[in-house]
């Protein structure tokens, strides 16, 4: 077994080993993955943080020892905290490095950081204000920074931001947390699902106070919550069906 890591600000993640597949994810800065298969231009990797699979250029990553993979797995939180940030390597040259990304390889890459960074687990509390950090991020299927992002990337790095952890895709994280039965036991911070005409989970957004919810829909952004699901005030209509609401935390 080969470990990686990822010394790149932003890599695409894709489907199957092309630059032509669907981009399924992102690995940011500091992401540790396990190295499932190795071709020439390309590997299978599954992250560390939520075991995600997909395929990454092997011109974008670096392999480290199984024991700095170990080492660093267990590492606590150490995220930048800053839309954007910088680090340097040795010959002083810039890396920008986006919004959550993970510095607990700093070292192991040597390369410094002279930027801020969330180093403890936030209250519940905090959720929102960090969902504003991606407010009118533009919507791109796989993404997950404030340059681009997903609805469940949004869900998933809002969470990562506070010390919890999320699944990666929408339908994996509406098997986590406690189901509730109506939108009035909710709280600001708890997760909303819905779903299509077959019954699959396919978006997932973030509850607010007043029956408002912040999701990733075109862009990030706010909406009214019903019962019936998401109502677009810009269209007048309802965008998505209610399925089921979770507290996670």
């Amino acid at each position: 077994m080969q470990y990686g890591i990822c010394n790149l600000g932003i890599v695409p993640i894709r489907l199957e080993a092309s630059d032509k597949t669907e981009m399924v994810t992102q690995a940011l800065y500091g992401d540790l993955f396990k190295v499932l298969e190795q071709r020439k231009k390309w590997s299978r990797i599954r992250f560390a943080y939520d075991n995600y699979e997909g395929w990454i250029d092997n011109k974008q990553y670096l392999e480290i020892e199984k024991e700095d993979y170990d080492q660093l797995s267990k590492a606590g939180l150490n995220l930048s905290k800053d839309l954007v940030e910088f680090v340097t390597d040795e010959t002083s040259s810039l890396y920008p490095i986006p919004l959550g990304s993970d510095l607990n390889g700093i070292d192991l890459l040597k390369h410094k950081f002279e930027g801020n960074a969330l180093k403890a687990k936030s209250p519940k509390s905090n959720l929102i204000s960090t969902a504003f950090l991606y407010l009118n991020a533009p919507y791109l299927w796989g993404g997950k920074t404030p340059f681009g992002i997903d609805c469940s990337g949004f869900t998933q790095m809002v969470y990562k931001l506070n010390g919890c952890m999320l699944n990666r895709d929408a339908s994996e994280q509406a098997t986590q947390g406690l189901a509730l039965s109506f939108i009035e036991e909710s709280e600001p911070g708890d997760l909303a699902f819905f779903d299509n005409s077959e019954g699959d989970i396919i978006h997932v957004g973030i509850i607010m106070a007043d029956n408002h919810i912040i999701h990733a829909h075109g862009k990030v952004r706010i909406d009214r919550l019903d019962h019936s699901g998401i109502y677009n005030a810009d269209t007048r209509s309802h965008t998505h069906r209610l399925r089921v609401i979770k507290k996670i935390i």
